[in-house]
């Protein structure tokens, strides 16, 4: 005898009310992803295989995407690399703008897509031109390295001039090559410093 069907919805297919902490677990989900979207941009411009032009915008995106360095998962050890949050005045350090940071999603997917399809012969390239800049900071560069997995290791950079590590430093840079001046007259591109190590700690200019 054929199964008569219910007269009504079973529980397990009825609309179940919204679970208590999903707008968070969404909100989450976004920032992981931007999170994966920074450290991948921050990976390809550590790797120095871009041309200049790529290298301008990757930066470009890595400094847009900064304050999910360490949002939702923070760097695991003491020693990895921490960035400085931009502060709000008196409430203190500003959280990742979450809804901005979605909008952004389908703009990068878009814009990345179109980078990575052929140009047509006749047509300008999509990368915006790669001008050279330098910009004065005062602090440490540290180089970092991974030896194992959660293990980080940190050198700071001195000048091999005067053996000075605080700076003042003018950071110079042609999209091919970063140069460290020191304010003894020193400079010098030989200090194994990461593209990042270097360009996310300068302040905007």
């Amino acid at each position: 005898m054929p199964k008569r069907r219910p007269a009504y919805w079973p529980a397990s297919t009825r609309r179940c009310p919204p679970a208590r902490g999903s707008v968070r677990a969404r909100a989450t989900d976004r920032d992981r992803r931007l999170q994966r979207i920074w450290r991948t941009t921050v990976h390809h411009l550590d790797a120095g295989a871009v041309s200049a032009p790529a290298a301008a915008l990757l930066a470009a995106v890595a400094r847009a995407l900064l304050p999910w360095y360490a949002t939702p998962n923070p760097p695991p050890a003491a020693a990895a690399p921490h960035y400085l949050v931009p502060q709000d005045g008196a409430d203190g350090p500003l959280l990742p703008p979450t809804d901005a940071g979605e909008a952004l999603l389908p703009d990068l997917t878009a814009l990345f897509a179109a980078l990575a399809a052929p140009r047509s012969s006749g047509t300008a390239a999509l990368t915006p031109p790669a001008v050279p800049w330098a910009v004065q900071y005062t602090g440490r560069f540290r180089h970092y390295g991974r030896p194992a997995h959660d293990v980080w290791t940190a050198d700071t950079f001195h000048c091999p001039g005067c053996g000075r590590a605080d700076g003042p430093w003018t950071a110079a840079c042609d999209w091919h090559l970063i140069t460290l001046g020191c304010s003894c007259g020193h400079a010098t591109h030989e200090h194994d410093l990461a593209f990042s190590e270097v360009w996310l700690l300068l302040p905007d200019s």
